[in-house]
């Protein structure tokens, strides 16, 4: 692993050198491919990734995949996978998530598990270019070996490397249940979702519970090869993550953001060691499960793609974010994802998991969570939506203000630390 600079960062400007670097990014070369590479070494799985993204970047692509021709490939895949004769019917596309493309669809086939049924399906599989490029594998991974854990919906295909779909794609079970009371309006995917006093008693318990089963599960029981494991004891796990966010910038970014080079350097200054490997969600908060509103159980937990090995602290600085939660009817309480206040949730989390939490670790991953975000909203969504390599440009050009509050909240921190340190 190279180490981190933590001199002073300066990014590339347009016109260094004579170098046109609005092109390179609207149509990166294979020089500049592997200048990223180099520069910023990262999980292996994740470099293919986005030196995947890149490589399709300069391509004519079709954001506009139609409903019948995703059914045809899928009609392809299911040919060569199954013996017995099949039926698809009432295939849909599913609305929510702004960075995957979603088809459910009905099979009528022979399951080997259970004999000829019906069963509802969903197809799952990037964009063109995503706002978040991530792995299928590693989804498709993190589902089947998170299966009898926690609720998972089953995983039964994924095409890896766009043999069948027109990019990388899973199929997995449709599953059921609602992921807001049914008489809220909420926020846009699930943030800063409202749940009654008595649907947090049934539903905070389980949240707390499944995260501590996740970060408690070891790795090495299944099959997980698509993730890098770092070493306890050195700072790979955050240099890695910190390694990932800055090529994205650097490949996606249209102008330069001082406040990015200052948060580079606090980061790299005060990368974190790690004190055990666990998975990680990456996405865990309401909005990600779906629940029984009847009965409160917590039905099964969706979007995987952001999920890796590393450090806990990341996920709990993620769950615990003020934007994810909301306060109590006393005005007072921070409740956790809108379902749990947070020392309860902490102390919970410690008591379920056996695992301790260190609130130094959580503060630096809150920074580089706010600027994972700020890459996403100022460079990714910025750069998909000038190509118009998106089916979603306009929630993608809504996304790019979110990032400037996430620079305020660096910002923030970032002054407390500098005052602190006088």
């Amino acid at each position: 692993m190279t180490e981190v600079n933590t001199s002073a960062v300066r990014e590339p400007r347009l016109g260094d050198s004579g170098t046109d670097w609005a092109t390179l990014r609207d149509h990166p070369t294979a020089e500049f491919i592997e200048s990223m590479r180099r520069k910023y070494p990262t999980e292996d799985e994740m470099d293919r990734v986005l030196t995947s993204k890149m490589r399709r970047r300069a391509e004519v692509s079709d954001t506009g995949f139609s409903l019948e021709a995703l059914m045809d490939c899928c009609h392809a895949m299911l040919r060569d996978h199954l013996d017995d004769a099949f039926e698809t019917s009432n295939a849909r596309w599913l609305s929510g998530g702004a960075s995957k493309m979603q088809v459910a669809f009905t099979l009528d086939w022979n399951d080997p598990a259970s004999g000829r049924t019906s069963t509802e399906l969903v197809i799952r599989l990037e964009p063109a270019e995503s706002v978040n490029a991530t792995s299928r594998t590693r989804e498709f991974q993190l589902l089947a070996a998170f299966n009898g854990t926690i609720p998972v919906p089953r995983v039964y295909w994924l095409d890896a490397g766009a043999r069948w779909f027109p990019q990388s794609a899973i199929v997995y079970a449709f599953a059921r249940g609602v992921t807001k009371p049914t008489a809220s309006t909420g926020r846009v995917s699930g943030i800063g979702q409202n749940f009654s006093p008595e649907l947090r008693a049934q539903l905070g318990p389980q949240f707390v519970d499944h995260l501590a089963r996740i970060h408690a599960f070891n790795p090495a029981e299944r099959d997980l090869s698509a993730f890098n494991v770092p070493r306890a004891g050195s700072t790979e796990s955050a240099e890695w993550q910190l390694n990932r966010a800055r090529r994205v910038w650097d490949e996606d970014r249209g102008h330069d953001f001082p406040l990015f080079d200052v948060a580079t350097n606090w980061l790299a200054r005060n990368l974190p060691e790690l004190d055990r490997a666990s998975v990680l969600h990456g996405d865990y908060r309401a909005g990600n499960f779906l629940f029984d509103e009847s009965n409160g159980e917590i039905l099964t937990w969706l979007d995987w793609e952001r999920g890796y090995i590393g450090d806990r602290h990341r996920d709990l600085a993620w769950t615990t974010t003020r934007t994810f939660g909301n306060y109590a009817e006393d005005g007072k309480t921070f409740l956790v994802s809108g379902l749990i206040p947070i020392d309860d949730f902490f102390e919970l989390y410690e008591k379920k998991s056996g695992l301790s939490v260190d609130m130094d670790r959580i503060r630096f991953y809150r920074v580089l969570n706010s600027y994972q975000l700020m890459v996403s909203a100022l460079a990714s969504a910025y750069r998909l939506v000038h190509l118009g390599k998106t089916h979603q440009d306009v929630l993608l050009a809504w996304v790019e203000a979110v990032g400037y509050a996430m620079a305020e909240d660096i910002r923030q921190v970032l002054n407390e630390e500098f005052e602190n340190a006088e």
